[in-house]
């Protein structure tokens, strides 16, 4: 059974009058879109469409069904974009289900992921009532920040209806730089040298190389075309002097594009695989990749503070995430049991879940 509400007060008739609900958008996070057990599909397609944008003030307001690539389309004409990349958006992920999943791509190394964006939210609470929390501009700092919150809640708490961001210019040009090492640590190294240089980095990935002990960071940088080569060539000398690096390729042009494509849409996770988002530190990285990702098809985002793994064992990747202290959220894999490994910050989220959604209408946490 699916429900596709097309109004906000049918919406609200819905929540009032159904006993388990599970919010979803285009579907593209089956572990979390997928019903289990009693609950019932609410699918928020019908309720799209951009509310509000104003170019000038970098803002816009959005209903929770629109496609992200229908947003992304819209700002790009006037030169504006998501500096937190949301993930999936070719393949149909929703921004709704961008923020219930807290989904953001490589690009938030630089400026940060969805909670740093986010600026208001309604949402459809337990009881049927219309929550609105935050506001459509920048400068907001009314009572407790409900909108950050609502980043990653997966629908636990309420029904997102609209929601307002803030954007920025996007770079004119991109061009990207694959360095290669040969140990983990050396890559790690140069992450942290990265990390207290002067430069601006847009991406700053760790990957392991295929069938070999070699990690590769994969860099991008954007900006003005005509300054990105010299860019490129000051940060390759900076590496070549300060790093143990073995090689180093720039990419540019099309293939550029088609190399973070492939990255936004998961296309390196094979069918049938579970797909894991775990953050941790940087210095946990070598105990992580003994303990459970050799083998594994993975890759680091975020300076390497977000690990991304890919296993057909989601029950075994659970019990190690737990054995060493990380938490983690399923977006591929089989439905019902979105959180793995340790579960931080329960406390607030109950207490939260308490006050909005007392009768369970939605999943429990």
């Amino acid at each position: 059974m699916k429900l596709q509400p097309g109004s906000v007060e049918e919406l609200q008739q819905i929540v009032q009058s159904h006993r388990c609900l599970l919010p979803c958008g285009g579907g593209t996070k089956p572990a979390l879109s997928t019903p289990a057990g009693e609950a019932v599909q609410l699918e928020m397609s019908r309720l799209a469409g951009i509310i509000e944008y104003e170019p000038g003030e970098y803002t816009f307001t959005a209903y929770a069904g629109t496609p992200v690539r229908q947003v992304v389309a819209v700002l790009a004409e006037n030169g504006q974009y998501l500096p937190f990349d949301p993930l999936l958006v070719e393949e149909g992920a929703t921004l709704g289900g961008t923020v219930a999943a807290n989904t953001s791509g490589s690009g938030r190394y630089r400026y940060g992921g969805v909670r740093d964006f986010i600026l208001g939210v309604h949402f459809i609470d337990g009881h049927g009532q219309l929550v609105r929390s935050g506001g459509k501009v920048v400068k907001n700092s009314a009572g407790f920040d409900l909108p950050k919150f609502m980043v990653g809640s997966l629908g636990r708490f309420g029904v997102l209806v609209d929601m307002s961001f803030k954007v920025f210019p996007e770079p004119r040009a991109y061009m990207s730089l694959q360095v290669t090492y040969a140990s983990l640590d050396s890559a790690l190294q140069a992450i942290y040298h990265l990390s207290t240089a002067p430069f601006d980095l847009d991406i700053l990935d760790l990957v392991p190389v295929d069938h070999q002990a070699d990690f590769m960071l994969v860099i991008r940088l954007g900006g003005l075309a005509e300054a990105l080569p010299g860019r490129v060539e000051r940060l390759h000398d900076f590496l070549k002097r300060q790093t143990g690096m073995k090689v180093a390729e720039r990419i540019e042009g099309e293939a550029e594009t088609n190399l973070w494509q492939v990255v936004n849409s998961c296309r390196w996770v094979a069918e049938g695989m579970s797909l894991v988002k775990a953050p941790l530190a940087p210095k946990s990285i070598p105990i992580l990749e003994q303990k459970i990702a050799g083998g594994l098809p993975r890759r680091y985002t975020a300076g390497g503070n977000i690990a991304w793994l890919a296993s057909p064992d989601v029950a075994a990747l659970d019990v190690s995430l737990t054995e060493l202290g990380l938490a983690g959220l399923s977006l591929f894999g089989p439905p019902g049991r979105p959180y793995l490994g340790l579960r931080k910050g329960l406390p607030l989220a109950q207490r939260v879940k308490q006050a909005l959604d007392p009768a369970g209408k939605f999943l429990d946490l």
